[in-house]
Formats: structure tokens, sequence, C-alpha cells
């Protein structure tokens, strides 16, 4: 029963990391540090390796082998300190993410958009901006620090088309609020939000998982002492 339940918790954590890639891919390149993606990959890789382990512990409980039991138990050791450390650097990233939001988001805003090299940020950003329904960093003002809105290449933009409740060509040269998302504290506090959700959702399902392998290795000491005493 305990190595079932595992593999169903191994089968949920690796669907909330692959699901962290894939769904909110597009908003990692605006991300000073690669702290949030890694967290992500570390819960695929412990659900894996949970579901594998459950496996190993069934035939380890219906063969009742001591030496499988001590590699199970093992294995669930190793699972723990996994999600452990997942855990801490998803704390540890929640505690900085404001601050590191404030001053990446703005300095790529003004530096790195729709510049040579940079089109994968600049596809995140007007992913961002038309996801959250914002405009800039901070505000909307903050574009006019930008090296492609100051660039002939903007066209007379004052904000970039991404910005536009409905995006047509060249709709950033108007930067009225019928015209353009006016959000109070910008892209910040929306993706600040999203990510601090996300990171509270891998750890909630980390913990719960992190538990089961508790139980996990307590059942199967109580197992392996049984064992042990059977066969004396």
């Amino acid at each position: 029963m305990s190595s079932v339940t595992e593999q169903v918790g191994g089968a949920a954590v690796m669907a909330v990391g692959v699901w962290t890639l894939v769904e909110k891919s597009g908003y990692l390149s605006v991300l000073a540090s690669s702290t949030f993606a890694a967290s992500a990959y570390i819960l695929i890789f412990a659900g894996a390796l949970v579901m594998v382990t459950g496996f190993l512990g069934f035939c380890a409980i219906v063969r009742e082998d001591r030496s499988c039991l001590s590699t199970y138990f093992c294995l669930l050791l190793v699972i723990f300190l996994v999600e452990l450390v997942a855990g801490v650097l998803a704390h540890m990233y929640y505690q900085r993410l404001s601050d590191e939001l404030k001053q990446h988001l703005t300095r790529t805003l003004a530096e790195n958009y729709r510049q040579p090299g940079a089109a994968d940020i600049t596809t995140s950003v007007d992913r961002l901006q038309q996801d959250f329904k914002c405009c800039g960093s901070n505000s909307s003002a903050d574009w006019q620090h930008s090296a492609y809105i100051l660039s002939q290449e903007a066209e007379g933009r004052r904000v970039p088309d991404s910005c536009c409740k409905t995006v047509v060509a060249r709709c950033g040269q108007r930067a009225h609020p019928s015209n353009i998302y006016k959000v109070e504290g910008g892209c910040v506090s929306k993706l600040e939000q999203f990510l601090a959700d996300h990171l509270l959702l891998m750890g909630a399902v980390g913990i719960g998982v992190a538990c089961l392998q508790i139980c996990g290795m307590v059942l199967t000491c109580c197992l392996h002492r049984r064992l042990q005493l059977h066969f004396y």
C-alpha cells in the first residue's frame, strides 16, 4: 500500500514540475537566476525516482527480501534529501524574489528588449505583458529609458505593441490608458505574485511527498526488523 501511494505521489510531483516548465517556461528568460527552473527540474527528477522506487518497494515487500528493503530504504532517504534541497532552493529564491525582479526586469526592458541576440527575452517580455495585462516593470514610464524605444526601429512607439489592449501594428505609438495597460505596480507585482504562488505549490507538493517518504522509511525499518527477527 505504501509503495502504491508513493508512486501516486511521485507522479503528482513530476506532473507539477513538468507543468511548471512547459506551461510557464515563457517567463523564465526574464528571471535573473535559474533557481526557479532548477527547483522544477529537481521535482521532476524526484518524482521519477519516487515512481521507480515505489516499484522496487513493492517487489521487496512481496518477496520479503531484506537486501531489497535496505536498498529501498536508501533510495527513499536519497529522494527525501533531494526534495529537501529543492525546498531550500525554493525558500531561498522566495526570500529574494521581489528585489531580484525589480532590479533585473527594469534593466532587461531598458537594455535587452529587441536587441540583437535577445530574441528569447523579447518574446518573454511580450508574452508577460500580454498574459498579465501589464506594461513596463513598475509602470509604462519604464519604457522611456528603453534602448529600443529610443531607437529609430521603434518608429515613434512610446511603448512596445505588446502593451496594447488590442495588439495591432504600431499601436504602441499611443500611450493613453484607453489603449495600453496601466496596472498599479506594473509587471513586477504581477510576476512576483505568479512566481510566489507557484513556489508555494511546488513546496506544498514536495512536503506532502516528503511526508510519504518518512512514512515509507519507518514502515521499511519495521518490516526489515520483523524479517530479521523471523530469520533468527
